[in-house]
């Protein structure tokens, strides 16, 4: 049976593409007989904001979206990004770095899809790990694991490349866990079968599939949808200010009607669909 979810995390009030994500979700779940799941990613140290919790759920709910279960969180769910953590430590894929975003930035010569590519300042060093971060020697795993393959509804087979992150950081010094390690941690726990999000997620997916190879988690089909953007394709942003959900719930605006219109492609004045990735012939 088909598994999808809708994953935010509560740093900001939702805005039309959290609505048309979870839409996406929420439907293919629905038209394929499967599972719609909420999960809340709750461990983004201060950014966090637990009373969002409640205005989310509220959202939701006026869109006339509907989830199977109750929400969980990644808040009660540290015990296992430490318990994937350790085993890949075990298999010395891991190493401590001290190197902060400014230290990397002045090192770094390769942009990677996170950023400036780290250049391994650290790897094969005596760092202290005490109030380190903890990065994924991605070239050795690559080496233990061997070519991978992965799957987009929309795009068709992928071989993974995972060497394009460079050494990733999977434990954070400012929270339990990178979104890389818990997201794939949480997909499996959850028994995702389909996961869905925006295509500026795409390339995620290949360093997603070398964590499920390591773990030996079970493999998803990802289906990466196109994005809402604003006039001049900046995708819509809760930091940019991006009108909230709340704010047209509480206005009294016909979530239903937004629902609708959604589904449609019909969209505000100034805000379209972006390209996205085209089906596969």
């Amino acid at each position: 049976m088909i598994r999808t979810r809708f994953a935010p995390s509560p740093n900001g009030s939702l805005h039309l593409g959290h609505a048309y994500a979870a839409i996406v979700a929420h439907d293919l779940a629905r038209a394929r007989g499967g599972k719609f799941l909420l999960r809340i990613e709750d461990i983004d140290g201060a950014r966090s904001q637990p009373e969002l919790v409640a205005e989310y759920i509220a959202d939701l709910k006026w869109l006339g979206l509907r989830w199977d279960g109750t929400a969980v969180y990644q808040s009660a769910r540290l015990a296992r990004y430490t318990e994937a953590a350790e085993r890949l430590k075990a298999m010395g894929l891991l190493y401590p770095c001290q190197c902060t975003r400014t230290d990397v930035l002045a090192a770094a010569t390769e942009a990677g899809p996170d950023g400036p590519l780290y250049p391994g300042t650290c790897r094969n060093h005596n760092v202290d790990p005490q109030g380190a971060s903890w990065r994924l020697d991605v070239a050795k795993a690559v080496s233990l694991i061997g070519p991978l393959h992965w799957v987009d509804e929309l795009t068709g087979a992928q071989t993974a490349t995972p060497e394009m992150f460079g050494d990733v950081v999977l434990l954070r010094k400012d929270a339990p866990a990178s979104y890389h390690l818990a997201a794939t941690v949480d997909d499996a726990a959850d028994g995702i079968t389909l996961v869905t999000r925006g295509s500026d997620l795409f390339l995620s997916s290949h360093i997603h599939r070398l964590l499920q190879a390591l773990l030996g988690l079970p493999v998803p089909t990802w289906h990466h949808h196109g994005l809402l953007v604003e006039a001049g394709g900046a995708k819509l942003a809760k930091r940019r200010g991006s009108p909230s959900l709340a704010d047209r719930r509480r206005a009294g605006e016909s979530g239903a009607a937004l629902t609708d219109a959604l589904r449609a492609h019909h969209f505000p004045a100034g805000i379209s669909l972006s390209a996205g990735l085209e089906s596969k012939p």
